[in-house]
């Protein structure tokens, strides 16, 4: 059989199609396009590169631009950025920068936020500029913030948005879905779940929409909810709310006042922030930091971490103390000066291993009461094993550098000695402090760096004094 060549098929190769990579975030160059057209008054310009950002890009560009040019933004283009971009700057930033606008502007922009992003940003701001902005806003709009600054900070009122979905128990399926549709414009931007209400709106149960979507419209509602109802109450700590969100996979819940009605919802965008935000500041307590440092003043900033330095530098002369303990054994071998810094530092960096994990899972819930001791144990385990692991490449290295196989052999003991302890404390000193009701990731480093100094130093000078003098 011979096959026409106008309708034989063409010998093509199917290739995978090419992946691009896309940008995330703002280039440099986009930024010294807007910060050009801004030094040049090419207002036009502004609004239109302005026009084309979104809400995290609009963020990541005021928090880059230098000073003058952000306070520019902010006094001659404000109507121009996008108001969900306020939710996402920098909380000293955004304190500093609306400061600069009218309280009557402010209220406009929290107007065009939700509930929840509208009390996130007035909540940084003092008392009195508060009830400035608030005496411009709706009277709806005015209860709302109001209601939400009465609960605790950090809490689940303060998370929450007042822009949910809840449907009588008594509706079907049919009646909802229509209800749904005629009432599209009311209803929040995104929502994942209905929640199903008695008449003294408590929570009957909660269906998600796929299985709406999938149920006969002649169907019950009741029949539909679910069995597992999360209430959230109002004053639950954000962290707590992140822990329930992890450990039950949920995108959204329900939040409850103190007679178990349903005043609003979180959902899972709103515990990424918390989440990050937690991290943020466990990671930055460790080295005594604020979140708003970068940002904020210089001498604002100097003032906060003077007092973390202060305290290091009393841990610093504690260990001095024990240093001058045997100054006599020093003048008499020179080597002990060069070496006691490693047992010290190897010392601290071991502690600050163990302290990391013991402050995140802490953090995350992953140490009780229940394996607590066998935590510490499994840090004093591994500060041994490496300790004898670096005691023989420091003991042979320390022999053989100033040919004294004592010398070798007091820097190894020191060295397995200051590792042990390391370990213990790194995980129990967090431990301990939390149960003493203290911010583990805020203290910790202090006491550590003073354990493995004090311990390293006397651990080391202390053989010595017993062996080569």
């Amino acid at each position: 059989m011979v096959t026409d060549p106008a309708f034989a098929e063409p010998d093509i190769v199917p290739t995978a199609p090419e992946t691009v990579a896309i940008p995330v975030g703002l280039s440099d160059t986009d930024i010294r396009h807007i910060e050009d057209a801004l030094r040049s008054g090419h207002e036009e310009g502004v609004i239109d590169a302005l026009g084309r950002l979104g809400p995290p890009d609009t963020a990541e560009l005021l928090e880059k631009l230098p000073e003058e040019h952000r306070t520019s933004l902010f006094e001659n283009f404000a109507p121009a950025l996008v108001p969900e971009a306020l939710a996402e700057l920098n909380p000293e930033l955004r304190r500093q920068a609306m400061a600069l606008m009218p309280p009557d502007q402010v209220a406009d922009i929290l107007a065009a936020l939700e509930s929840d992003d509208a009390l996130h940003v007035i909540e940084d701001f003092d008392p009195p500029f508060q009830k400035e902005i608030i005496h411009h806003l709706s009277a709806k709009t005015r209860l709302t913030l109001e209601e939400g600054l009465t609960f605790p900070e950090e809490s689940a009122g303060r998370l929450m948005s007042r822009e949910f979905v809840a449907i009588p128990e008594f509706w079907v399926v049919g009646k909802t879905i229509d209800y749904l549709r005629e009432a599209a414009d009311e209803l929040p931007t995104d929502f994942f779940d209905l929640f199903v209400i008695t008449p003294a709106y408590r929570i009957a149960g909660e269906i998600r929409l796929g299985r709406l979507i999938r149920a006969r419209r002649h169907e019950k509602l009741s029949d539909l909810t679910l069995d597992n109802i999360h209430q959230i109450p109002a004053t639950m700590d954000q962290e707590e709310v992140a822990e329930i969100f992890r450990r039950e996979n949920l995108t959204s819940a329900p939040v409850t006042d103190e007679e178990s009605r349903l005043i609003g919802v979180i959902t899972i965008d709103d515990v990424v922030d918390v989440i990050d935000e937690e991290a943020h500041e466990d990671f930055l307590r460790l080295a005594g930091v604020e979140q708003g440092d970068l940002y904020r003043a210089v001498l604002s900033t100097t003032a906060s971490r003077f007092r973390w330095l202060f305290v290091n530098l009393l841990t610093a002369i504690a260990a001095s103390l024990v240093i001058s303990l045997f100054d006599a054994t020093i003048q008499q071998v020179v080597a002990l000066a060069v070496l006691m810094p490693i047992v010290a530092s190897m010392g601290g960096n071991a502690g600050t291993q163990a302290l990391t994990v013991a402050v995140r899972a802490l953090a995350t819930r992953q140490i009780s009461r229940a394996n607590a001791f066998r935590i510490i144990g499994k840090e004093t385990l591994v500060g041994f094993l490496n300790g004898a692991a670096f005691a023989i490449i420091t003991g042979l290295t320390a022999g053989l550098w100033f040919s004294s196989p004592m010398i070798g052999t007091l820097i190894a003991v020191a060295m397995i000695i200051n590792l042990i302890v390391a370990g213990f404390f790194g995980a129990g000193i967090p431990i301990l402090l939390q149960r003493m009701g203290s911010d583990p990731a805020l203290s910790s480093t202090v006491f550590l760096t003073t354990v493995t100094d004090v311990v390293g130093f006397f651990a080391f000078l202390g053989l010595a004094a017993l062996f080569l003098v």
